[in-house]
């Protein structure tokens, strides 16, 4: 049978209509896709949660992709390992509490696992604003990376949800928003962005679990952006506390949902 080119392009076009309608709400609204987001879905949506992920890039897996300095291997400490299992992530013990995984095989895996296990992944969007009500968030605006990056004047679309997560990374984007935007403070010492401080792999992957929480009413932050929000130092390429960050903050919005 010869193959028709408009039903090749109706078909992507039904399909992902679909999906966008039915994530107009959701139970939470993870905004990044590196190791912190991809695992909070994959928890959340095991669950029974409703969750859609947003990415602002083409890839899923944020700076995990690169390794350290594009050597592509992580490192994860023994406490993280259980999750690599979980995912059937294989790795390798360098020395006691060191362990190695290929950066490929463990952004590919997580990325799969997660949609496989429920969670809607949407690339190429990015978050331009938070959707607010007088005590809190309760959803999010969103536009294409491409008219961002571009430039155009094009107004984006809404869409609600009970809890959102900022799992962007160093950028902080939706915390960004809130801070600059929204009326109040956030749960910070100082009621706005403390800011990332220099590398201190140890103490960073410490302050990770620490600071993965509520940081305003329906908002919360995990990995590295939840450094970044309360103050905490970066830690290169280990990337256990992301992991575990991830499972907390959906651990967490499971008892609240």
């Amino acid at each position: 049978m010869a193959l028709n080119e408009i039903i090749i392009t109706k078909a992507i076009i039904d399909r992902y209509y679909e999906k966008l309608i039915s994530n107009l709400e959701t139970d939470v609204a993870i905004v990044g896709g590196g190791p912190a987001g991809l695992v909070a879905g994959y928890y959340l949506a095991k669950a029974g949660k409703k969750v859609a992920l947003y990415e602002r890039k083409l890839s899923i897996g944020g700076g995990m992709w690169g390794g350290g300095m594009m050597f592509n291997e992580i490192v994860v400490q023994k406490e993280a390992c259980s999750i690599l299992d979980e995912f059937g992530v294989r790795y390798q013990e360098y020395q006691d509490n060191y362990f190695v995984s290929d950066s490929v095989e463990t952004v590919s895996t997580l990325t799969s696992k997660t949609v496989k296990a429920g969670v809607t992944i949407f690339n190429c969007i990015c978050v331009e604003d938070v959707v607010m009500r007088p005590d809190r968030v309760v959803g999010l605006v969103l536009n294409w990376s491409s008219v961002e990056m571009a430039g155009l004047h094009v107004d984006p679309l809404a869409v609600r949800s009970k809890y959102v997560v900022d799992a962007t990374g160093h950028a902080t984007e939706v915390v960004q928003v809130v801070s600059r935007k929204v009326p109040g403070k956030l749960m910070t010492p100082t009621g706005k962005i403390e800011g990332e401080k220099s590398m201190w792999a140890d103490n960073a992957e410490k302050l990770t679990m620490e600071n993965t929480r509520e940081v305003f009413p329906g908002l919360y932050v995990a990995g590295m952006s939840a450094n970044a929000t309360y103050g905490g130092p970066r830690m290169g390429p280990i990337f256990g506390g992301m992991l575990l960050s991830g499972k907390k903050v959906a651990t967490e919005l499971v008892t609240k949902l």
